[in-house]
């Protein structure tokens, strides 16, 4: 099968097409335009922004992607429905539903967070070639908008253990930057900072790492930074990263523990990380430390596939469509299609 995948949840406009070689994924293409640099002066993604950057830039992408076959040798169209800003998902989704009914294509909506957990896929050829038992896999997902724990039992089949109760982990990093005036994105400048820093300079507080449950809460470690910097008032450049370090260890320790308690718990035959804030090197160590511990695999996406990309919601397409679990829209029923910014993957 050769699908058509667009993304278009925050400030990426991302398409890819994507088919199967000799039982293998093969992505034919792959385009990403990011809007990282547009919404840096402002600190942050600005929804109305991301939506007007999106609708100047999908169709151009379009005919690059698609060439002059356009749609000929297309067999399905996957989109993300959700979650994510419904300024910015509406282009995707309008522009998958003008596509599929021009073409009388069929459409298949795909959950952002599964599209995170299958760029897991793209990258490890053992999870494709399925020589290996992964599940049951315990699945942390970290991004600017999501922290869960989720239990995932096979191909589409997903239980929600644990989640943040207020920020999210690389919401936490975004703030922390803002408080030391770092700039946008947070996540990779703190870490970058945080391998010049002392870690264990400052001890800053882990909540909820002995909780009985995998929830989790980031609020308090962001405001213990705020008190900090109130009472010590100057700080210098080694303060900054003895601060960065400080941060990302205690964050790092609450996401390990929680992770290998579930796995522990629901007798997880492996690890995987997926989101935004899986490009954290030092989350990733620690993780791949504790697994073989364990002696379970762990896996994580290539740099390239952590970000906000259209080609892992083709990979979750695929193997919806191979697990007979994709819910396909065609004809009138393409027109009932909406974004839905809420949308979870799993209900606890």
């Amino acid at each position: 099968m050769r699908i058509l995948a667009i993304e278009t949840s925050c400030d990426e406009t991302a398409l890819a097409i994507l088919t199967e070689r000799k039982g293998f994924l093969y992505l034919e293409k792959d385009i990403v335009y990011s809007q990282v640099d547009i919404h840096k002066k402002y600190g942050g993604v600005v929804p109305e922004v991301a939506s007007r950057k999106h609708l100047e830039t999908i169709m151009p992408l379009l005919q690059h992607t698609l060439g002059k076959n356009k749609l000929k040798n297309i067999d399905y169209i996957a989109f993300t429905q959700g979650p994510g800003l419904v300024t910015s998902l509406v282009l995707g989704v309008a522009t998958a539903k003008a596509l599929g009914l021009a073409s009388n294509k069929a459409l298949l909506p795909i959950n952002h967070l599964e599209g995170h957990i299958y760029s897991n896929w793209l990258t490890h050829q053992e999870l494709q070639s399925n020589k290996i038992n992964i599940f049951p896999s315990v699945v942390l997902v970290v991004s600017g908008g999501h922290t869960e724990l989720i239990l995932m039992t096979g191909h589409g089949q997903y239980k929600l253990i644990g989640k943040t109760l207020d920020d999210a982990v690389g919401e936490a990093f975004d703030k922390v930057a803002k408080l030391l005036g770092l700039g946008y994105p947070g996540g990779p400048i703190v870490s970058k900072l945080a391998l010049m820093g002392n870690a264990h300079k400052y001890d800053f507080p882990r909540p909820m790492i002995n909780s009985h449950n995998f929830d989790f809460s980031l609020s308090g470690l962001k405001t213990s930074i705020l008190y900090f910097l109130e009472k010590k008032q100057k700080i210098n450049q080694q303060d900054v990263a003895d601060i960065c370090a400080g941060f990302q260890l205690a964050v790092t320790e609450v996401l390990v523990k929680k992770t290998f308690l579930a796995a522990k718990k629901y007798g997880a035959k492996s690890i995987m990380l997926a989101g935004g804030v899986s490009a954290n090197t030092f989350l990733k160590q620690n993780l791949q430390n504790n697994a073989d511990k364990l002696a379970i695999p762990f896996f994580a996406p290539e740099m390239k596939f952590t970000g906000d990309n259209a080609a892992m919601i083709a990979a979750a397409a695929f193997y919806r469509l191979k697990n007979k679990k994709a819910r396909l829209f065609s004809g009138d029923k393409i027109s009932k299609l909406e974004p839905d910014a809420n949308w979870q993957l799993v209900v606890k």
